[in-house]
């Protein structure tokens, strides 16, 4: 079994990009804050793919709480100098906001982003075409 759960912060903005083939992918960095730690954190690289990339990039931003449900995933990759480099990250199923408008002025999550006419009951962050309903629960 392989499944993470992380609620925290955004440490950046998400950065979108799109593959050759125009699927969109975003990456961004959240910090968990470790129980009984005081200002302590861990540092989280996420993935997420498709429409849920496109919302992210979007409609959040460096330093909003968000919710992620993921798997974690490694992988090597070559840097510019020939050095083998190893990377750890979630990989987005589900990322949910869990704050929405100016940091300064909490908003519930039931709200709009003062920036934008969208309402947030009819965005889903996930593609329904992710969805297994082989599975009972």
């Amino acid at each position: 079994m392989n499944k993470t759960i992380l609620i925290g912060r955004l440490a950046n903005d998400p950065e979108l990009r799109f593959t050759a083939s125009g699927k969109a992918v975003a990456t961004f960095r959240i910090a968990v804050d470790r129980p009984f730690k005081k200002d302590e954190a861990d540092f989280f690289n996420i993935v997420v793919w498709g429409n849920s990339a496109e919302a992210c990039a979007n409609y959040t931003k460096k330093g909003r709480l968000v919710a992620v449900d993921g798997r974690l995933q490694s992988r090597t990759y070559e840097n510019k100098e020939g050095q083998k480099r190893y990377v750890t990250e979630v990989v987005a199923n589900q990322v949910e906001f869990l704050e929405w408008g100016d940091k300064d002025n909490q908003q519930s999550n039931n709200n709009v982003d003062n920036n934008a006419d969208i309402d947030i009951n009819e965005f889903t962050a996930m593609d329904d075409s992710d969805l297994d309903e082989s599975i009972p629960f």
